[in-house]
């Protein structure tokens, strides 16, 4: 858990602002957003206008038919009046008092509370964040910000990369409030080193408005569908996200990683593209770029991308395979070999490394060290078809014919329907004269649509 500085709030108020009185209507209470119905209708508003708790509730009510925002609306609203009555039994202006005031009631009393992960989709929306008391980085800071924009309060959004927490200014006094840790608070500078924010001008550290943050929120509901398979309603979300932030290179890339599912590959290039100019440090923009290029066999430029991945994260072994698939498919197989070396070196479990690997080695004629490759695969997945019949094949070119039959065994196992398999067993036994398994295991072949010599079924049923 990241430790924040705390912030301590004393004698730093010098406006005397009138104390609201309990029956006054909230702060948002004049605002258009506080009456919209949909998302369509959110956006159409100025930014000063949007109420982004209703806006987060809309959202809500599109993931489920069981959520009646205006529960939560009012539960906001009864949480905003707690703590304009604390402050009014105080004798209290509101305005930076009312931070303290809000991690106490929010934190302490009704024990919201950040969590590790963000793995459960339900963290992210309102209403179950209210419903369950927790919430990450975004929600719980959507949340306060709701809770701030009905008492008055200067509250924005801010974001770096793959985080967002909350900033007081009223112009004078000016603070950041981290939701995670309870409303304490840290330096800018704490901000810019831990989350490597780029230098380049974008929207990162800004004080953001409504309408910004909630693109922000739109890039992780977008993870969200896009984490149950909803591919088309995350790709919405995550263009309603670059539409609000094109300056936003978390969304850049997740659109584009959604256009890349969805085959459209120059859009996720564009995108892609859009995210290394805004952040040119990130090293995962440039990997996702480079398996765009992949895709699109611009193999050059993949490599050219993989190779800035790896000069910014030397441990990102994906870089290292995605450059063996390109020198590949360019037929540089002593490129492709150390590549794949490489991959090794950084981890030496990668499945993918070790069997494209076998397949050079194979290629080459050097079934020996093929069969290792194959064999270190076949450890780490045990349960792949495609890699004992790998090893099938190489024992086979090397006239062990026992090992080839183990092998393509245990693949017509693993997938009794592969007809290539079973193919290659019949050729195996007819190696040992079991005649009549090769004959057998040939016709399945045949029934599952592999083409077969008729006069090698004939010279079968004669040996048989």
């Amino acid at each position: 858990m990241k430790t924040f500085f705390c912030l301590t709030i004393c004698s730093i108020i010098t406006l005397a602002l009138t104390p609201c009185l309990a029956d006054e209507p909230l702060a948002n209470a004049n605002l258009d957003g506080l009456y919209a119905k949909s998302i369509e209708a959110v956006l159409r508003l100025p930014p000063e206008q949007i109420d982004l708790g209703t806006a987060a509730l809309i959202v809500s009510e599109a993931w489920s038919d069981m959520v009646a925002g205006t529960k939560y609306q009012q539960q906001l609203d009864d949480i905003a009046t707690e703590i304009r009555s604390r402050l009014k039994a105080k004798n209290t202006p509101m305005g930076v008092a009312a931070i303290p005031i809000i991690n106490q009631y929010l934190f302490n009393e009704l024990k919201f509370k950040a969590i590790d992960k963000a793995t459960d989709p339900y963290d992210l929306f309102l209403h179950s964040v209210m419903d369950r008391h927790q919430g990450y980085c975004l929600s719980l800071s959507v949340l306060y910000l709701s809770i701030g924009e009905r008492l008055g309060l200067p509250l924005y959004g801010v974001v770096v990369p793959g985080h967002f927490f909350v900033r007081y200014d009223d112009g004078k006094i000016r603070f950041n409030i981290e939701a995670t840790q309870q409303g304490n608070s840290a330096p800018d500078s704490y901000y810019i080193e831990q989350f490597n924010v780029p230098k380049t001008n974008t929207i990162y550290m800004t004080n953001l408005n409504k309408r910004q943050a909630l693109g922000c929120f739109f890039n992780n509901l977008g993870n969200v569908y896009k984490d149950i398979n909803n591919v088309n309603q995350a790709m919405a979300s995550m263009q309603w996200a670059v539409y609000i932030n094109p300056a936003l290179a978390e969304s850049r890339m997740n659109l584009g990683n959604i256009y890349l599912l969805k085959n459209r590959i120059d859009d996720a290039i564009t995108e892609y593209q859009a995210a290394t100019r805004i952040s040119p440090d990130d090293a995962k923009s440039h990997y996702n770029l480079g398996n765009a290029y992949q895709r699109r066999e611009w193999f050059n430029d993949a490599i050219n991308e993989y190779t800035a991945t790896i000069r910014l994260d030397s441990n990102m072994a994906e870089a290292y395979l995605g450059m063996g698939v390109c020198y590949d498919k360019l037929n540089q197989p002593e490129n492709e070999i150390d590549a794949y070396l490489k991959a090794l070196a950084v981890n030496p479990n990668m499945y993918e490394a070790m069997a494209n690997l076998g397949n050079v080695y194979f290629n080459k004629g050097d079934f020996d060290a093929a069969i290792e490759q194959y064999s270190r695969a076949a450890r780490v997945k045990p349960d792949n078809a495609e890699i004992h019949y790998q090893l099938g094949v190489a024992y086979f070119q090397k006239g062990d014919y026992a090992n080839a039959i183990k092998n393509h065994l245990k693949t017509v196992e693993l997938a009794p329907k592969m007809a290539d398999a079973h193919y290659a067993l019949g050729l195996a036994y007819y190696r040992t004269n079991d005649y009549g398994l090769a004959l057998k295991h040939i016709k399945i072949a045949e029934q599952l649509g592999k083409v077969i010599d008729p006069d090698m079924l004939k010279i079968l049923e004669s040996k048989k």
